[in-house]
């Protein structure tokens, strides 16, 4: 049965405001890519909740006041030898780049996954969007190209409800996560998201919540 706002809310509370309009696009994206029986829900539904902060944030704000957690977060951006530690001189390149959203993105994700180098403002045009953040040039350009949509030239639609959880419904099937999630496989559906175990223990949190709601609901 397709997830209703009361059980959306029973997993996301923080989703209150938002929860009348996601519930019919979740819905809706979940129904076209197969996300349909409790195990795929309960699975796709914690993944979106913790990657858009409950379904409060669908852009990447990229944000941040120190430069230690910058250069350690973005290596692409400021660790040539990708020794994973970020040395005095990652850091200090780093302290540039804070409290500048636009200038960060730029940097870090520059001549990576189709985009173009940093003064080409590819970064920040295609900045992570949507329940689960759709990243990169190429990832735009294919995301768009499923759905129909003119994300290279409008990538902003991805901020729009309907749109960002049709982006996050295309992404799941598109990585083969139905099968993860058939398989009991959480952790590798957060690897192939996020690249890491980053808020690991938050997804697996969500993920019980969600099964204790939508897989014994259809018991």
């Amino acid at each position: 049965m397709p997830i209703t706002q009361q059980q959306l809310l029973q997993i996301l509370p923080n989703a209150r405001p938002v929860a009348g309009v996601f519930v019919s696009a979740l819905v809706t994206a979940m129904a076209r890519f197969r996300i349909t029986s409790p195990v795929r829900e309960a699975a796709f539904i914690a993944q979106c909740g913790h990657e858009s902060q409950h379904l409060t944030k669908l852009s990447e704000s990229l944000y941040y006041r120190d430069a230690e957690r910058v250069a350690r977060l973005f290596k692409s951006g400021f660790d040539d030898n990708r020794n994973g530690r970020a040395d005095p001189a990652e850091i200090e390149a780093a302290k540039a780049y804070l409290c500048n959203s636009e200038k960060l993105a730029n940097r870090v994700y520059a001549n990576r996954m189709g985009n173009g180098p940093e003064a080409s403002g590819d970064g920040y045009r295609y900045r992570g969007r949507g329940l689960i953040q759709i990243t990169g040039r190429d990832n735009y350009r294919l995301c768009g190209k499923a759905l129909g949509l003119p994300l290279l030239d409008r990538p902003e639609l991805l901020e729009q409800p309907e749109y960002a959880a049709l982006s996050a419904a295309w992404y799941w099937w598109d990585r083969g996560l139905n099968d993860l999630a058939d398989a009991g496989l959480f952790d590798g559906i957060s690897r192939k998201i996020n690249g890491g175990d980053v808020g690991l223990a938050d997804r697996r949190e969500l993920w019980a919540k969600a099964k204790a709601v939508l897989c014994q609901s259809s018991i």
